[in-house]
């Protein structure tokens, strides 16, 4: 069927927005992930765990892959984003370990209980690669027309392609998820990958103008500087990118990094790119949380992707 005159235009006009959105992050040149290593870190009767090793254009990446156990096909699989929290030793093992602001299980466990294989890499400053310090790379990126913000979406990008190309998963059913960092760079990721297929992003979603009016932006990590973004796009017009693909935003309505206003003020505008298609977003905020997962978003994010994937 041939698409109408007014879905061209929307998907023109978010072709354009992409593009838009992605040259404030600077130059960023394609990578693509090549398996160095991989070694099977547990096994059992429903649950596997593998070590990778990527080669990267910034030297060795690690990651870590898991699912259920036995043979894979038709999987659906998620590209599972980690926190920052200041705990730059974690990284990717966040997706086997957890940590104290998520719900037990870690997501690998919880996520291949549900069927899902998910994988998580080291980013920039964390996991192995913490010798490098955030403000140094940031202002280093910066001084040369390039941000850190950008380098992060550049390998999560890599991720998605090896984790959508890997045999046994469907390439149409990759999402991606995160709770604090990892929200902001899951729906930016999806924004500017028209190819995820769904998204669930916990604790950091809130308008920045709004926020920088208040102070609360300083809570807010040197990975996140873009600059020209304010005044270019409101952090609702960034996950309205998304739409009309399912969206799960799960958000403490005591998070000092996210004050109700400026949660107020990108729902507002979010809601507004969904328009006839408000089913695919669903929105879980709890009154008396702060910056942590409850155990309402953790059954939250587990349905949505069931739903969807």
């Amino acid at each position: 069927m041939t698409p109408s005159p007014a879905t061209q235009s929307e998907a023109l006009n978010a072709a354009s927005a992409r593009q838009r959105l992605g040259a404030l992050l600077g130059p960023r040149t394609p990578i693509r992930f090549e398996t160095v290593q991989r070694q099977r870190l547990a096994a059992g009767d429903a649950f596997i765990c593998d070590e990778v090793t990527f080669g990267g254009a910034s030297g060795p990446i690690r990651a870590f892959l898991t699912g259920p156990a036995g043979s894979w096909h038709q999987r659906p699989a998620i590209l599972y984003i980690h926190a920052h929290g200041h705990r730059y030793a974690i990284g990717g093992r966040e997706l086997i370990e957890g940590r104290p602001s998520l719900q037990a299980p870690a997501y690998g466990r919880a996520l291949a209980d549900t069927g899902f294989v998910s994988l998580c890499i080291d980013l920039p400053c964390f996991g192995l690669r913490d010798g490098q310090k955030e403000d140094s790379l940031a202002k280093s990126h910066l001084w040369a027309g390039r941000t850190l913000f950008g380098q992060m979406l550049t390998e999560l990008q890599a991720a998605f392609d090896w984790l959508a190309g890997q045999n046994g998963i469907r390439e149409d059913r990759v999402g991606v998820m995160g709770f604090s960092m990892g929200a902001t760079l899951a729906f930016w990721l999806a924004a500017l990958e028209p190819r995820v297929a769904a998204v669930a992003h916990l604790c950091c979603f809130a308008d920045l103008a709004t926020l920088i009016e208040s102070g609360a932006h300083d809570l807010h990590g040197h990975y996140m500087t873009v600059p020209g973004l304010v005044g270019a796009f409101r952090t609702g017009d960034i996950a309205g990118l998304v739409a009309p693909r399912p969206q799960l935003i799960c958000l403490g309505a005591q998070d000092p990094l996210t004050p109700p206003f400026a949660i107020e003020r990108a729902l507002t505008d979010v809601r507004a790119h969904y328009g006839a298609d408000a089913r695919q977003l669903s929105v879980v905020v709890e009154e008396q949380s702060g910056h942590l997962e409850t155990l309402r978003m953790r059954e939250a994010v587990l349905a949505h992707f069931s739903a969807s994937l």
